[in-house]
Formats: structure tokens, C-alpha cells, sequence
């Protein structure tokens, strides 16, 4: 029993070179755009405290993390818009409608290809190269291919008016226009 109360002591005071360290950050953008950093939750100016991230960092050894520190006069650049949104969000907001206006314009262009090709062949019809079944096969691929040509019409309608919606969002938020190709 002695021989384990020596082995517990001498854990207790051969561990702490394996301690844990943890430090926790807080961060929020100012009206000007100004990303700020305290690791002091009570420096947090009243007016930003709803828009402030906290930013928990754990390490294994070494010496506590430091943490940055806002300084008077020196400005981080900004890559943000006022709402504290970067370029990744702005991105990933976009890519599914110009996902969705691409492939809607190439059905499109498809369908309307073969409207045609079909109108072509329908105009056989005149000229006693096509039987009536033929010619009645057609006329219901014509109205398969008008309906397929408008719902594509309506989604690149939605695609677009959505990628513009976002277009104005951006102007009102001050994000980067780049953001947005």
C-alpha cells in the first residue's frame, strides 16, 4: 500500500510537464471593419457583444497560447462585409444558382434544338413523307419538348433573379463583387 501512495506522489508531480493549455478569444468587427481580438470577455465594447466569435485553442505542451491583442493605430485588412461574412460564405450562397442556370440553360439549348430538328420533320409531313401516325407522334413530342422548354425557362428565370438578389445583398453589405463570379 506504501509503494502505491509513493507511485500516486511521484505521478502528481512528474505529470505537469504534459499539461494542457487553453486560451479562449474573443473576436467581433467593428462598424468600420475593424476585426478586433481580446482574450478579455469584459473589453468587449456593449454594442458589439451580439456579434462577438469565440475562438477556444487547446495544446498539449509548451507554453500557454498567446492571444492576440488589438493595437491602437494598426488596422487589419478587412475581408469581410459588414455582417462579419467572408468570401467562402458569399461563394458557397452563389454556386447553386449558377449551378442550377447552367444546366437549366443547357437543357434548354437541348430541347430547343430538338424542337426544331422535330418541326423539321414535321414539315415532311406536306409532302406525303410521313403517315398521320408519324405526324401525330411528333405533334406529341413538339408539346413534351415546349412544356420541358418552359420549365427550363422558368428555373433560369429563378436562377437569374436570385443571382441578382444576392448581387444587390452584397452592394448593401459591402461585400466584394469578386466574391460573387
Amino acid at each position: 500500500m506504501r509503494k502505491v501512495f509513493i507511485l500516486l506522489i511521484l505521478l502528481v508531480f512528474i505529470s505537469p510537464t504534459y499539461a494542457t493549455y487553453a486560451a479562449t478569444i474573443y473576436k467581433w468587427v467593428d462598424e468600420e471593419g475593424i476585426v478586433n481580438y481580446t482574450d478579455d470577455y469584459n473589453k468587449v465594447p456593449t454594442l458589439y457583444l451580439d456579434r462577438v466569435k469565440i475562438l477556444e485553442f487547446f495544446t498539449e505542451k509548451g507554453p500557454p497560447v498567446q492571444t492576440p491583442q488589438t493595437t491602437p493605430g494598426i488596422k487589419e485588412e478587412i475581408r469581410t462585409d459588414i455582417y462579419g461574412r467572408d468570401e467562402t460564405w458569399w461563394r458557397e450562397k452563389v454556386r447553386p444558382w449558377k449551378e442550377q442556370l447552367k444546366e437549366a440553360t443547357e437543357n434548354y439549348e437541348n430541347a430547343h434544338k430538338e424542337y426544331m430538328e422535330q418541326t423539321e420533320r414535321l414539315g415532311q409531313f406536306k409532302f406525303g413523307r410521313l403517315s398521320l401516325t408519324q405526324y401525330q407522334m411528333i405533334s406529341y413530342r413538339l408539346e413534351i419538348l415546349d412544356e420541358e422548354m418552359e420549365k427550363y425557362q422558368g428555373q433560369i428565370a429563378e436562377a437569374n433573379g436570385m443571382l441578382e438578389k444576392l448581387s444587390n445583398e452584397a452592394k448593401e453589405t459591402k461585400a466584394n463583387p469578386t466574391w460573387l463570379e
